[in-house]
């Protein structure tokens, strides 16, 4: 596998990663946490920049809207590690003079991780917030919610409570099992299985995997024997980066990165080349961006691979091209934005 690294930018606290697809060209997008921009980048291996937003920021998660020329959400003013009052959601839609069209669709404080999960053609919201207030940062005592509604497109979102007292309720990841899109969701008391209507008017569902402090989490067949493998940071921001696999009905460790260390971010299990691996990524010690995958040798084991040191990835997202796969990074301890070019 050949990684070959592009700089982007210099980013303050770049954060979230994602891309977009305007008039059948792809537009990566990265957006800082901080105070400040979400910019796009075109064309040939992404040479050419412009600001979708220059402020106010605060963004945790961007996601595009199925079925429409580029659209998406995404948070902003979740500023901080407590105040977050203000945070929000925003409907972003691409301009066809340039430039785009921002608008408030939820006022939701708190609001980190979430998704839009398409079941028949309807798209249901999914939101999780981190608290539902907070006096301090260390101040836990009022736990985090799922927040969950349909996404019609039209007007404000209207959201209510699925699930509460998620204490650290931070992680997020979209499973697609047995053709079904769900969402992985965790926190201190677990990880859950969160699934919307099968049917128009029917209930969301709600299973519980995990049971022990896990900040976040993404699953993949890894190893290809046809059974998901589930990576996991561990606990909230931890220093922990685990794999597990379901072993006669009880989840087994089978992998534990070598390097012990405060602030593993990032856990994304994808593609590269063809491969299935778990994305990785740690904000402190050695500040590396990796991926494990199966030894060739032995399936069964697992190793990891160094992609870069020093820079600290937030988020990263992965986009699949015809002859490549990118990783896009949002390198937040380095402050920058950067592509990883994967053949």
């Amino acid at each position: 596998m050949k990684i070959e690294k592009h700089f982007l930018t210099e980013l303050n606290r770049c954060y979230s990663a994602n891309s977009i697809v305007v008039d059948g060209q792809s537009r990566i997008l990265l957006a800082t946490e901080g105070e400040g921009p979400c910019l796009a980048w075109t064309g040939a291996d992404y040479a050419s920049s412009h600001t979708v937003w220059e402020g106010p920021g605060g963004t945790m998660s961007i996601v595009p809207i199925p079925g429409t020329n580029g659209e998406f959400l995404a948070v902003q003013k979740f500023f901080k590690m407590f105040q977050w009052e203000e945070a929000k959601i925003v409907h972003v839609r691409p301009l066809s003079t340039g430039g785009y069209a921002v608008s408030d669709v939820l006022q939701l404080p708190y609001i980190h991780r979430f998704d839009l999960l398409t079941v028949g053609g309807r798209h249901y919201f999914i939101g999780c917030t981190l608290a539902t207030t907070k006096e301090s940062k260390e101040d836990w005592s009022n736990p985090g919610k799922i927040w969950v509604g349909e996404f019609t497109g039209a007007g404000p979102l209207q959201v209510s409570v699925l699930k509460d007292g998620l204490t650290k309720n931070h992680g997020y990841s979209r499973l697609v099992r047995d053709g079904a899109m769900c969402g992985l969701v965790t926190c201190e008391q677990g990880a859950f299985e969160v699934a919307p209507p099968q049917l128009p008017g029917g209930e969301w569902t709600v299973t519980q995997l995990m049971d022990w402090p896990i900040s976040d989490i993404s699953a993949i067949d890894i190893d290809g024997d046809g059974e998901l493998e589930f990576a996991t940071i561990e606990p909230f921001h931890g220093e922990y980066f685990r794999v597990y696999k379901k072993i006669d009905g009880a989840f087994k460790k089978i992998y534990e990165h070598p390097e012990v260390t405060e602030f593993y971010h990032v856990v994304v299990g994808a593609t590269l080349a063809g491969r299935p691996v778990f994305i990785g990524g740690c904000r402190r010690g050695k500040q590396q961006l990796f991926y494990v995958q199966a030894t060739p040798s032995d399936p069964a084991q697992l190793e990891a691979v160094v992609i870069e040191e020093g820079v600290g990835p937030s988020n990263v997202y992965v986009l699949h091209e015809q002859r490549r796969d990118i990783i896009v990074a949002a390198n937040r301890e380095k402050g920058e934005a950067a592509l990883y070019f994967v053949s």
